[in-house]
């Protein structure tokens, strides 16, 4: 029934009036309270939206070969336990280390604590400041019982405050890594409904341009991962290589470091930057020099070419607004940002183009 049509009586109308702006009311007032509810794990949240949008194109081609028939929740278990996998195998590499290196370090502890730590002759090299550091380093660890000492400072009320808050934020964080996982399972298992309801709500929302703006932020997700987790996964697995040919200690152990920095925007210098520095303890010059050469032509190649490639050829966005999108959302959001700061760029232009008429090449297919 059109407006013009309708033959009710005004004060019906009116009354139709007020119960739609009632519904809206409560529906953003609902809205603003769940928020509220879910405000502590919102982050999890997005972070198993993300991970579901990067890995659904592998998800459905696994399902589409191998149907699961009546054990639905085959795959979706099976995803959702190698991205635990994937969390955890560095935690447990670490602890392997750890483990393998205790009874050097707890010799080498043992030896500090009766004699002191002696100044290295790599201070004495430094190109300023060598006779402050040296100084600073003969008042506090060169002598004998200098760890006692330095426990004793810190064994204040303070800092075992500090210590019961970290322990309680270790457990906040770990169960939201819990809930991270379970999102994502039911994402997995529920996703063409709820992405058929998304694009029905988004469709009476917003019409059109709505899908558009979503597909376009998926599009952007995907390119944002390519060009961050798979490039930078590729820089450590290079840079890995040099790290062992080097001579570096522990090649595999800061190699994975080297990849999970190298997906943040010139995170990449600082891992190899360490590896230099421990070749350098060593005096080694020569391979220091080597791997932080190494490192800068790895990540000059992976960032002024390869990135640029993945990132803004999918989302159709300039490799500026993508860098901006990718450290203001780091700012903003933390490492979630890496992809919901692209994603909110790459929407805001779409948008642009559409008001001024400058749409460019149409939005990926979903």
């Amino acid at each position: 029934m059109h407006p013009q049509d309708d033959t009710r009586s005004p004060s019906a109308r009116e009354t139709d009036r007020l119960q739609a702006l009632a519904r809206a009311g409560l529906a953003i007032g609902l809205l603003g309270l769940g928020l509220y509810i879910l405000s502590d794990f919102l982050r999890a949240l997005v972070w198993a939206v993300v991970l579901a949008i990067a890995l659904w194109p592998l998800f459905e081609r696994a399902r589409r070969r191998f149907p699961p028939g009546r054990h639905n929740l085959l795959w979706p278990a099976l995803f959702t336990g190698l991205v635990a996998l994937a969390l955890l195998l560095p935690v447990v590499i670490l602890a392997v280390e750890a483990v393998r290196e205790a009874h050097d370090l707890l010799a080498y502890a043992r030896e500090a604590e009766r004699s002191g730590i002696a100044v290295p002759d790599l201070v004495a090299h430094l190109p300023f400041g060598a006779e402050a550091v040296t100084a600073w380093w003969n008042t506090h660890l060169a002598h004998s019982g200098w760890a006692h000492e330095l426990t004793t400072r810190l064994d204040t009320a303070s800092n075992r405050d500090l210590t019961r808050t970290l322990g309680a934020g270790l457990v906040h964080r770990v169960v939201l890594v819990g809930f991270c996982l379970l999102a994502l399972f039911f994402l997995f298992r529920d996703g063409l409904a709820l992405t058929g309801q998304a694009l029905t709500a988004s469709q009476r929302l917003f019409g059109p341009r709505g899908e558009r703006v979503a597909r376009q932020m998926v599009a952007s997700v995907h390119g944002t991962v390519d060009g961050l987790v798979l490039v930078g996964l590729g820089e450590g697995v290079l840079l890995g290589i040099v790290y062992f040919f080097a001579g570096v200690p522990h090649p595999v152990l800061l190699g994975a470091l080297t990849a999970v920095a190298a997906m943040i925007p010139f995170g990449a210098p600082l891992a190899f930057g360490l590896a230099a520095a421990l070749l350098l303890a060593k005096g080694a010059v020569v391979p220091a020099a080597i791997v932080v050469a190494a490192g800068f032509v790895v990540t000059f190649v992976a960032d002024h070419f390869v990135r640029p490639v993945l990132i803004g050829g999918t989302t159709r966005l300039p490799f500026l607004w993508v860098l901006l999108g990718i450290l203001g959302g780091v700012e903003s959001f933390g490492l979630v940002g890496l992809f919901v700061g692209p994603a909110v760029m790459a929407a805001l232009v779409l948008l642009w183009r559409e008001f001024t008429g400058a749409e460019g090449d149409p939005v990926p297919p979903g």
